[in-house]
């Protein structure tokens, strides 16, 4: 049997073989939205086996392992680990058609070498004790991983009330990958969550050396830990939303609303959470925009639909979904309002639902400006989206409404240190769908015209956006 992971796996023609191999296989990665522990980058983590570098924290693995019957101990539980490793292999026949198949064999070949053998239940024995084998070497840490992988940097998901203690450690050493803060203010927004809203704005008052008593309070409070954010070599910045909030409000009800949510905890009125929201969001814009940050938007997901596991596990432990909220009105008046304010800077909004692709593909367009060029992104194809008919619904939607040749492209959006093979998947991907119209006669059969729009979307349009 041919090797499934080859060199020209995924391009399967001549015009996306010479796109891959001529064009963006070897460029470097920017990697800037993810969750890895910059404390395990910091001290340059290793593991005693394949299920803690590969199932630890994977929230991804662990809906799959779920879906085929496994029990909670062989997900987050106390398993095991060589007995998790075999649950996890026993799910792999199920998985074709899921990106997953694909990311898993990436993984096992170019990190530890396994390109021969299929990983399913009755190899998992070989490959557990191969992949040992790998990481017994002594060659195989978390920062081997991102030199191997060609990261040129990365930007981890922070906080405002992080100390950033590990990023300043990193940063005095010589260690040739970037690795950045982005500022991630979600907790400032929950005020509809009274005893962790609290909990929360203790926490803000610590860091920022400000007492929080009423709304102004809170944007100084923030203001103050941009600051140091950017002092710290922060230049992106992240909000997670199941939608973009838009709701007029006077200022003097926004302050009535943020002291109602500290003063008791009586139940504040949808109306008033979204008026709340809506103005927090644009006064952190503005502070985003003033900086000359990119802000980054991730909209669509419905979180911790199941109850019961989310109380007994907490959040990102796979009991999320994919959303649905008819948000073009909000969101067109969003960056409205940022346009009259002259506050509306880099942007990129990622979407998790597909049916909202062309939407917001159009949108965009109505607020580009001569600031750059992209100003405004439809971000990369995201968590439920991240398959191959994501990226190209990603793709046709983008090139059908805009100008796909200045997309700034992937990002992993995970804790784990073999996701860069999303990257490899995702140029693979892109020279596939670009290799299929060149050979369809609907774009040029011109490689050199094609190679400059695949090394732009793979590395050179993210690099002069993100300008780290």
């Amino acid at each position: 049997m041919k090797k499934f992971i080859n060199d020209d796996f995924l391009l399967n023609n001549k015009y996306s073989r010479d796109l891959y191999h001529g064009f963006v296989e070897k460029l470097p990665l920017i990697d800037f939205h993810c969750h890895l522990d910059v404390k395990e980058i910091c001290e340059d983590a290793r593991w005693d086996n394949i299920a803690q570098v590969w199932l630890g924290g994977d929230h991804y693995k662990w809906r799959l392992m779920r879906s085929n019957g496994a029990d909670e101990k062989y997900c987050t539980g106390e398993a095991p680990d060589r007995d998790k490793f075999q649950k996890f292999a026993e799910a792999m026949p199920y998985m074709l058609g899921n990106p997953m198949y694909h990311w898993s064999h990436l993984e096992l070949a170019r990190f530890f070498g396994i390109d021969d053998k299929l990983l399913n239940g009755d190899t998992a024995g070989e490959i557990w004790d191969r992949a040992n084998e790998v990481l017994r070497s002594g060659d195989f840490s978390a920062r081997a991983c991102m030199i191997k992988s060609g990261v040129e940097a990365v930007c981890t998901t922070d906080d405002p009330v992080s100390d950033l203690s590990w990023h300043k450690k990193l940063s005095e050493e010589a260690f040739p990958v970037k690795v950045l803060p982005s500022f991630r203010p979600d907790k400032a927004f929950a005020i509809d969550k009274y005893e962790t809203y609290i909990k929360y704005l203790e926490e803000l008052e610590n860091a920022s050396g400000i007492e929080i008593r009423c709304y102004d309070d809170l944007l100084c409070a923030l203001k103050r830990r941009h600051d140091f954010f950017h002092s710290m070599g922060c230049r992106v910045s992240d909000y997670g939303m199941d939608t973009v909030w838009f709701k007029n409000a006077f200022y003097y009800e926004v302050e009535d609303t943020f002291k109602k949510a500290i003063s008791s905890s009586e139940l504040i009125a949808p109306d008033e959470v979204a008026a709340f929201k809506s103005a927090l969001l644009l006064e952190c814009a503005a502070m985003d925009s003033e900086k000359g940050w990119v802000r980054q938007m991730h909209i669509g997901a419905l979180r911790n639909v199941n109850v019961p596991m989310y109380e007994k596990l907490g959040p990102d432990a796979g009991f999320d979904t994919m959303g649905e909220s008819n948000c073009a009105e909000s969101i067109a008046s969003h960056l409205n309002s940022l346009a009259a304010s002259c506050t509306l800077g880099k942007t990129v909004i990622y979407n998790n639902n597909p049916k909202d692709n062309d939407m917001l593909a159009a949108m965009i367009g109505a607020f580009q400006d001569s600031e750059c060029a992209g100003k405004i992104q439809l971000g990369a194809p995201w968590w439920f989206l991240d398959s191959l008919s994501g990226m190209r619904r990603h793709y046709e939607a983008l090139s059908s409404n805009g100008l796909f040749g200045r997309f700034v492209g992937m990002v992993t959006d995970s804790r784990s240190f073999l996701s860069y093979a999303r990257h490899e998947y995702f140029r693979r991907a892109l020279c596939s769908t670009i290799g299929s119209e060149m050979e369809a006669g609907r774009i040029p059969q011109d490689i050199e015209l094609a190679g400059s729009l695949v090394r732009g979307v793979s590395y050179f349009n993210a690099k002069g956006y993100f300008n780290f």
